[in-house]
């Protein structure tokens, strides 16, 4: 990482930009190595604006402010240098991680389809949580890889499992503010006025899945990244419990969360669960 000083405060803009958006998330990063911390900062930094853009700009041009956002980050990427802070701290890790510009484009291209999709097909629901959720696991993943393409490459099924778990948490928990806000619901065939148990059930499978596909994953990270992701891991895996005890009813009426109590119960469990090498 570049330690100018132009390039350290654009960095650090990542950082408070994480710390703002997303308690849980920034418990984490805290928990990885030193190392790893400001290049995920800056990755979800750069994924926050974007997803900023499609989610609450509704005064504005979208479309016009997604391609601009677009064009900006492949020059800050290419040129190696942007005056807005958040790209130039994620080309810093893109290009000195060797992050593939396919993921990118993905993303990219799952933003956009925020913007006209409002019913997913099943093969849409799978094409937009690769761009929105797995490519940003992989994403950090070559970060914590550190150029060991070998070891990417074994892990980024797991990476890729529980990015999609993640997100699927998330419109799960989402799923009243996506409708009421956005006019979205992700889960293919889903009804949104017509949410029956079996409907929940199928999902709550499916996202099981991810999770235990993931978990695997996650021991085998080095030593500086597991602490971090495992605790994002059962951070998420208590919030799907607590959606799971729930009726669709439930639900549908209200958005479910963590206490920071119990977040800061798993980060004690977490830093000592790594400490002795037990995460399970």
């Amino acid at each position: 990482m570049r330690n100018d000083l132009y390039s350290t405060t654009t960095l650090k803009c990542s950082k408070l930009i994480t710390q703002h958006y997303s308690t849980s998330f920034t418990l984490g990063i805290k928990t990885l190595s030193k190392k790893f911390q400001l290049p995920i900062y800056a990755i979800y930094g750069f994924v926050r604006y974007a997803d900023e853009i499609v989610d609450t700009f509704h005064d504005h041009d979208k479309g016009a402010l997604l391609d601009k956002f677009e064009s900006d980050t492949r020059s800050a990427i290419n040129e190696r240098i942007s005056l807005n802070p958040v790209l130039h701290s994620f080309q810093i890790v893109v290009n000195d991680y060797q992050i593939d510009n396919e993921l990118i484009d993905a993303f990219i291209h799952s933003m956009r389809m925020d913007l006209t999709n409002q019913d997913y097909s099943e093969s849409k629901y799978k094409e937009y949580i690769y761009g929105s959720a797995e490519v940003v696991g992989l994403m950090c993943l070559k970060v914590f890889c550190e150029g060991n393409d070998k070891y990417y490459q074994q892990l980024k099924p797991a990476a890729r499992s529980l990015g999609a778990a993640f997100q699927k948490v998330n419109f799960l928990r989402d799923i009243k503010s996506d409708f009421d806000e956005r006019g979205r619901v992700y889960f293919p065939q889903v009804d949104f006025f017509n949410f029956k148990p079996e409907d929940k059930k199928a999902i709550e499978a499916d996202i099981s899945n991810d999770f235990k596909a993931a978990l695997d994953g996650i021991k085998k990270l080095p030593t500086g990244a597991r602490g971090g992701v495992y605790l994002a891991y059962i951070y998420y895996l208590q919030l799907f419990k607590k959606l799971k005890n729930l009726p669709p009813s439930s639900v549908l009426k209200q958005r479910i969360r963590v206490p920071d109590s119990v977040k800061l119960f798993l980060l004690g469990k977490t830093l000592f669960l790594n400490r002795i090498n037990l995460i399970s």
